[in-house]
Parts: structure tokens; sequence; C-alpha cells
């Protein structure tokens, strides 16, 4: 008897360690909301009643509406999502960044795996939220852990999503579902990393550029010199995906 209380002690605190912070997010939200210089606050709201922060940021004359998905454990204005976010609507794409599911701060990556479900929901009241506003085309900008729940959403080829840029996708230990390529999405994908970028992103480009390979409009691209989060080049990290984007408007 002793035995199965401590194992379903072990299971709760486990399943307790991976829920998602809610608390967290509302801190970032209290730091990140307030601050806000380009674009304005959007709130979306789960069926379970949690309400989370997105930055919707307009652009004149916008034909495509670009979700932004950040990577483990920020926010939706964190560095480089906030280059991304702010200066895709220089370009004509209205961007609508959007705070993902967040771990204590000391949660092991693959524990975000319990999450996906979640990220799933939150990308689909995305597409919404932009559809809502009128845009006709889409497409998902991804980073890191974000590239990964991105990965869960686009296995089932969403119907509303036009491009997906995938940047510093790595492989996800103790993922059965989701591998670290694109086999089996239809949607045409930009793979980006930096040629100094994590051992598990550059260990897994051979496997990722071969998931392309039938479809022609998908491509991927390394950046020479820089690291996983494009620092000192991102100019090259907007401008390949301002690139990639502009064949489907």
């Amino acid at each position: 008897m002793r035995y199965y209380l401590i194992v379903a002690l072990l299971l709760l605190s486990i399943s307790a360690l991976a829920a998602p912070d809610y608390a967290r997010e509302k801190r970032w939200e209290s730091e990140v909301a307030p601050g806000i210089v380009v674009g304005d606050p959007a709130y979306l709201v789960q069926s379970n009643g949690h309400k989370f922060l997105g930055i919707y940021t307009e652009a004149a004359n916008a034909s495509m509406g670009v979700i932004v998905v950040h990577g483990i454990g920020i926010h939706p204005d964190w560095g480089m999502i906030g280059t991304l976010r702010q200066r895709l609507p220089d370009y004509g794409y209205a961007t609508l960044s959007i705070q993902m599911p967040v771990l204590a701060a000391d949660a092991r990556p693959e524990a975000y795996l319990a999450t996906f479900p979640e990220a799933v929901e939150r990308l689909q009241l995305a597409l919404a939220f932009l559809q809502d506003k009128g845009y006709k085309r889409m497409a998902l900008v991804s980073h890191s852990m974000g590239s990964r729940m991105a990965r869960a959403y686009m296995a089932g080829n969403p119907a509303g999503i036009n491009a997906w840029a995938a940047l510093g996708m790595a492989a996800l230990p103790g993922d059965p579902d989701a591998t670290d390529t694109y086999e089996g999405v239809r949607t045409p994908v930009l793979d980006l990393y930096g040629a100094n970028d994590l051992p598990q992103v550059l260990a897994g480009a051979t496997k990722r550029k071969a998931a392309l390979a039938g479809n022609a409009a998908s491509k991927q691209i390394m950046i020479p010199g820089t690291n996983h989060f494009f620092a000192g080049h991102e100019d090259d990290m907007v401008k390949a995906v301002k690139d990639f984007l502009d064949s489907f408007r």
C-alpha cells in the first residue's frame, strides 16, 4: 500500500512540474505589456478560461498575417522575437506574437512535451484572431522550442497556414510523434539556422533538408557566423524570413 502511495505522489509531482506556469506568464505580462511601444496588447482566451498575452502589430496594406512564436520559457517580445514581430510589418506583414506555455525556470526541455496540446490550442486561437482581422493568407514564424510546438501544430496541416518559417529546429528527447524533421508537413517550410547553432540543431540539419525535398517551395538556409539566436545577424535573419514569405503573399 505504501509503495502505491509513493508512486502516486511521484506521478502527481511530475504532473505538477509539467503543468503550465500561469503565474510565471502573468509576471512576464506585467513586465512586457506596459513597455510595448510598437504594436498593441491583444488577449486571447483558451477553452479552460486562461487568458494569455499577444502583441498585435498592424502593417500598411498588409496582405498576410504572421503568427510569431518564441522559444523556451520566455515571452512574445523577447530579443530576436521582438525584432521579428516589429520589423516584419515594415515589409507589409501584420504580426501577432503570442505567449506560449512556460514551465518553471528549471524545467528540462523534454518536460515541455506536456504543454504541446495547450500550445496547439494557442496557435489555433492566434490563427482565428488574425482571420477575424480580415487576413486571407497566413504564415507562422517560430524559434527553438517554439518551432517544436509549431511542429506539433503543423503535423495536422492546418488549412489556414500558407507558409512556415522554422528557426533553430532541434530534436527534443522523448518526443515520439513530432520528430525533428518536417516529414508529413505539406505547407512550404523555411528551415533557418545559424552556422554556430546548438549542436542538436546542427546535427539534424541534413535530415531536416531531406524532409523538405518533396516540396519545391521549401528551402533550408544557414546563416554564416551566427548562433542559435542570430546574434549580430538580425538583419540577415529578418531578410531570410521576409524573402521566403514574399513568395506566398
